[in-house]
């Protein structure tokens, strides 16, 4: 499933749309970026509320394909920025973090 198909499949707004439409190969949740680090894949997305430019430094560092911002947060021009220099997605939903993933789980996570 490719990032277009995530954001209609979300029904996300696609907030930052400088990126390469690739293939999600999975998912990952957490507001605790260290923890994201930690254990966050490449090729994956981010599931967090975590609007901020450091979420894309994070993303970066793990090579993540999309961030999907959830609960609606507004997104400061500085993470956007960033994620574009980047070609990080990022994506906005009103859902929260529990919904996001369990509806990723049954895209992604079955196999």
């Amino acid at each position: 499933m490719t990032i277009n198909e995530i954001a209609v499949l979300l029904d996300a707004k696609i907030s930052q749309d400088v990126f390469n439409d690739v293939p999600v190969t999975g998912a990952y949740t957490s507001d605790l970026l260290s923890d994201v680090m930690a254990h966050a894949r490449e090729g994956g997305a981010l599931i967090t509320i975590q609007a901020h430019k450091n979420t894309v430094a994070v993303a970066t560092l793990v090579n993540v394909s999309c961030i999907i911002i959830c609960n609606n947060r507004p997104l400061p021009a500085d993470m956007l920025a960033a994620a574009a220099e980047e070609r990080i997605a990022v994506l906005v939903t009103g859902e929260n973090q529990f919904s996001v993933s369990g509806r990723l789980w049954e895209f992604l996570g079955k196999k």
